[in-house]
C-alpha cells in the first residue's frame, strides 16, 4: 500500500499557488508548508497527508520521470472535469482531455514542472 506520493519542483512558491487551487478542485487541502515542501490531505482526513511537493533534498534541479504519473482517484466525473479545467487555466499542459478510457473516466495534464498528473473516477460515477 502506498503511504504518500511526492513530486519535485524548481519553484515552490509557484507550485504552491498551482496546487493549492488545483487540489482544492478535488477536495484536497494544504495542511503543511515550510521552505522545503508542502503537503496536502483530504478535507475529510486532514491528519493523513497524501501528496507532497518538494524542493529536491540533494539541491539538484527537479525533473519529472519519463513514464511516471501521479493519479488522484475522485468521486465523480464532475471532479475530473474540474481538475482538468482548473489545471489548464493555471498553466498546466494538456496530456489528455477528460473522457472514458479503460472503462473509467480520466484526464491527464502536466504541472508547471512537467510532472504528469491524472484525475479519474470509477464508473458508475
Amino acid at each position: 500500500m502506498i503511504g504518500f506520493v511526492m513530486v519535485g519542483t524548481n519553484n515552490l512558491d509557484k507550485a504552491t499557488n498551482f496546487y493549492d487551487i488545483l487540489l482544492d478542485a478535488i477536495e484536497l487541502k494544504r495542511v503543511v508548508s515550510n521552505e522545503k515542501y508542502i503537503g496536502y490531505a483530504s478535507k475529510e482526513k486532514l491528519d493523513e497527508i497524501e501528496f507532497y511537493v518538494t524542493n529536491p533534498v540533494n539541491k539538484d534541479r527537479a525533473t519529472f520521470g519519463n513514464g511516471t504519473q501521479i493519479s488522484f482517484l475522485v468521486n465523480s466525473k464532475d471532479l475530473v472535469n474540474n481538475f482538468y479545467n482548473t489545471g489548464i487555466k493555471l498553466g498546466g499542459k494538456d496530456e489528455g482531455a477528460p473522457g472514458i478510457r479503460s472503462g473509467d473516466y480520466y484526464c491527464y495534464l502536466r504541472d508547471l514542472d512537467g510532472n504528469k498528473i491524472c484525475a479519474f473516477a470509477k464508473i458508475p460515477y
